[in-house]
């Protein structure tokens, strides 16, 4: 897959050092926003034996229409914007951390290229996470997925009012990923705002854990 766009934005990270982790997780941060900003999320989660890898899209944004617009509309960013979250997936297993102990999370934009790949990507993760956000496409245009998940954890959590993310689209994305052999938890949170709330960063916390007790365990 070709970067493109995104190819020469780095990849900020914070907690442990990939060599030393027992897990990591790849933060994607929204548009208009920045690596740095998503990686503030990691001081709430507290939780060790982790690294945390961010990576910056060119110009704060992943792709350029909204995630509810046909997919041939924003590209080529799309495709390199999966390339993006490919290569920091591709750079944390070359460093010894197998798919079953990585995490993806996103918010917002980023949940929805987080989310994207994964189905396109079907299999084993540590977990998904979706904060604010659904698959990417126009309603009813076909999808391009592949693999199983083999009950991988999948926590989506958004405002039941989300001015950028109708409910009916989180739903869908619940409905999806659940098919793809995901084990889905859907929160919608009354008149919330578009932001991460303590219900989900408790919930993310727990996802966390639970990974870590289990790599202790095997």
């Amino acid at each position: 897959m070709n970067e493109g766009l995104h190819a020469d934005q780095p990849i900020l990270t914070a907690g442990e050092a990939l060599a030393q982790a027992r897990a990591a997780m790849i933060m994607i941060h929204g548009r208009g926003a920045d690596a740095e900003s998503i990686l503030m999320l990691a001081r709430e989660f507290k939780q060790s034996g982790f690294a945390y890898l961010a990576p910056q899209a060119a110009g704060g944004t992943w792709y350029p229409q909204r995630f509810l617009a046909p997919t041939a509309s924003n590209e080529p960013w799309l495709s390199a914007a999966l390339a993006k979250v490919e290569g920091v997936i591709a750079q944390v297993m070359a460093a010894g951390i197998p798919p079953e102990r990585v995490m993806l999370l996103g918010f917002s934009q980023g949940a929805c290229l987080a989310l994207e790949y994964a189905a396109r990507h079907a299999r084993r993760y540590g977990g998904v996470v979706g904060l604010s956000g659904g698959l990417i496409g126009a309603e009813g245009e076909p999808r391009h997925d592949n693999g199983n998940f083999l009950s991988t954890p999948i926590f989506l959590g958004c405002s039941d009012v989300d001015f950028h993310i109708p409910q009916a689209r989180v739903e869908h994305a619940a409905k999806i990923l659940q098919e793809l052999g995901g084990v889905v938890t859907m929160r919608l949170y009354a008149n919330m705002d578009h932001t991460v709330n303590h219900d989900e960063i408790k919930f993310v916390r727990g996802m966390m854990a639970a990974l870590i007790d289990h790599e202790r365990q095997e």
